[in-house]
């Protein structure tokens, strides 16, 4: 699993790569000036001249969908070409298609969570104020409850679910939600309809409800980061 983040922190842009290196089967990244590894579940350095200095980069949100859902909302998204000039299949699937097919996993983690199958999806959520407090929620629980609330210690949220099974999250604060169609349209308790970006819930009386960070993962991968995850199914 890898987290989006931002580079950069206190002023200095931290070049990322990708080392080669696992830790409990989540990817490390280096990045050019120091090559101290950096943990992509944390956003932070944990080996090399940077780690302990207490840098952490902001995490930002993914969506996982179809490429003909994201285009739909979003038509005017440039991708990158398959044609890269090398003999490499890029089509859907056929890297991973496999491992993917199987339950079995390609490197040991410390201890399996058998709540959920190792290769489960979940939509995790890990706060930057609240590293202690951990969230995971059955990407088929919510398949099935397209507008979900939860909390994280004080940070109340909603996740909602469209149609391609992609998961958004944002804070709810006071706001209870009824109702969403799937689309960009939700409704509240009280009637009143918010639409729903990328960045942020928007209401029909101009009040902001922002996106929280928030990515899917292998069920197996984020318990093995974060073993006191709370796990909803």
């Amino acid at each position: 699993m890898v987290v989006s983040c931002h580079t950069e922190h206190e002023g200095a842009n931290h070049r990322l790569g990708t080392s080669g290196f696992l830790y409990r089967s989540n990817k490390l990244m280096y990045d050019q000036a120091t090559q101290s590894l950096w943990s992509t579940m944390l956003g932070a350095p944990v080996v090399g001249p940077l780690a302990g200095k207490g840098i952490a980069l902001e995490s930002g949100a993914v969506v996982t969908t179809t490429w003909g859902e994201w285009r739909r909302r979003h038509p005017g998204t440039l991708v990158l070409s398959l044609d890269t000039g090398h003999r490499r299949d890029y089509s859907e699937g056929a890297a991973y298609r496999d491992y993917f097919a199987t339950d079995e996993l390609m490197f040991s983690v410390p201890v399996l969570d058998t709540r959920l199958k190792n290769k489960d999806e979940v939509f995790t959520v890990l706060l930057a104020r609240h590293p202690e407090a951990p969230l995971a929620i059955s990407a088929a629980f919510l398949a099935a409850a397209p507008v979900h609330h939860d909390a994280v210690e004080d940070t109340a949220l909603v996740v909602l679910t469209d149609p391609s099974g992609a998961n958004r999250a944002y804070a709810s604060e006071d706001v209870t939600f009824t109702r969403y169609d799937g689309d960009r349209r939700v409704e509240d308790g009280s009637g009143m309809i918010w639409t729903m970006d990328e960045h942020a819930l928007i209401a029909e009386d101009g009040r902001v409800l922002r996106r929280i960070p928030a990515q899917r993962a292998f069920w197996f991968g984020w318990h093995a980061a974060f073993p006191n995850t709370r796990l909803v199914r």
